[in-house]
């Protein structure tokens, strides 16, 4: 399987611009149909019909303000990823939040490309918690790019943390995320095999167990070279909140390359 369709987030927030790049990239490199969603901001349930559009009743601020933030963002990635040569894009304004608006939308694609938290930004710009509650909820992998950083190609290079449960969700994709030419760096036998027989040029990598598993995986990361990290995203949930496995919430907040993660 290879990605078609692949839903960026446009928000206009300081990432957003190396966010867009690395989905035109990606797109290219499979001739995939690039989609960007801009949400307006408020939440389709707090809509008669699901559409600001339908609103017939004052609102206690200019509605208009919403769609235009959202339009500059489209601007933005129309403009960015016509550059980079991207043959097919939509530019899509969604009348709702971001995370419920990206997840309703997931479904329609291959994959969904969002930005990690910043946790310098205090504007609430971009949603902290948009990153996991989205991985969570979606039906569909998500690619996380750094907050900070140059990102010129993912997927030539890829590790990949294997622990034989919840991660297969996303070994699947791994082969697919930088096209041809990959190079894949991962810890078990049986995966090692599965992924050769795809074709992928496969390294096996043994550590310590009694290292924390997330701090292993970065460390791990930035010594082989790696330029795409996959894995399992965990956590469970308690009282309408995702709480983080050890292993999730360490590379969500200290990642330094981008990271393919499914839940």
């Amino acid at each position: 399987m290879t990605y078609k369709t692949i839903l960026v987030h446009a928000d206009g927030t300081p990432q957003a611009e190396q966010r867009i790049r690395l989905a035109a990239l990606v797109a290219l490199a499979h001739d995939a149909h690039l989609v960007g969603a801009a949400m307006t901001g408020l939440s389709r349930h707090a809509l008669p019909d699901g559409s600001i559009a339908a609103v017939g009743t004052p609102f206690p601020f200019d509605l208009r303000l919403l769609h235009d933030r959202a339009d500059a963002a489209l601007s933005q990635f129309t403009e960015c990823a016509s550059r980079l040569g991207v043959p097919s894009i939509e530019a899509r304004r969604v009348d709702d939040a971001a995370d419920d608006g990206l997840i309703l939308q997931s479904p329609y694609a291959d994959l969904l490309v969002l930005s990690q938290a910043d946790p310098h930004d205090h504007s609430n710009s971009l949603p902290a918690r948009l990153p996991q509650t989205v991985m969570f909820h979606s039906a569909r992998a998500v690619l996380l790019v750094p907050h900070a950083g140059q990102f010129e190609q993912t997927g030539k290079r890829v590790l990949v943390g294997w622990n034989g449960s919840a991660a297969a969700v996303t070994v699947a994709a791994a082969p697919q995320a930088g096209g041809h030419g990959r190079q894949v760096d991962v810890p078990g036998a049986e995966l090692a095999r599965y992924l050769f027989r795809h074709g992928v040029e496969v390294t096996l990598v043994r550590q310590d167990e009694d290292r924390r598993a997330g701090e292993a995986l970065l460390e791990l990361a930035c010594g082989s070279g790696a330029d795409l990290l996959v894995m399992g995203g965990y956590g469970h949930q308690r009282m309408q909140e995702w709480l983080l496995g050890g292993a999730t919430r360490t590379v969500l907040r200290g990642m330094t390359l981008p990271v393919l993660m499914a839940h």
